[in-house]
């Protein structure tokens, strides 16, 4: 460990950091060029063949001559993306309820003594209807 000192460790997490960072620049280019809509196959092909053959030269050459449409075409897919989902959104708000989703939950016992409580409270009924109300969930 005493060989080893301080500054070569963040040197070295350094170019691990950067060795991914390329690798990451790497592959977002090559994700580039197959989801690009205009480029023909021929221009793909020579673009991946670029790339992993010469892979800084090509992944530079192709940052200059084509780095700003990369946003842009991001830009579109994202925008795309969400166009769909909030139509799928929209879509399932207004699709028509299935007959189990409009059946009433049934109700439990607690909830219907809340209810009868709440019609006592209110006038509703009298307290003799409520008792034998109450007596009657009771049993069942």
């Amino acid at each position: 460990m005493n060989n080893y000192p301080l500054l070569n460790a963040f040197l070295t997490m350094l170019w691990f950091f950067l060795w991914i960072l390329w690798f990451m620049l790497l592959f977002r280019v090559i994700a580039d060029v197959f989801r690009d809509d205009d480029l023909s196959g021929w221009a793909k092909a020579g673009w991946v063949i670029l790339v992993c053959v010469l892979p800084f030269l090509g992944v530079f050459a192709y940052l200059i001559a084509r780095g700003r449409g990369m946003g842009e075409r991001e830009a579109r897919r994202a925008q795309r993306q969400e166009q769909a989902f909030r139509q799928y959104i929209r879509e399932a708000a207004h699709e028509e309820p299935t007959a189990a989703a409009t059946a009433p939950a049934p109700r439990s016992g607690v909830d219907e003594l809340e209810r009868l409580a709440g019609l006592r409270a209110h006038g509703d009924i009298s307290e003799d209807e409520y008792q034998r109300a109450k007596d009657h969930l009771l049993r069942v």
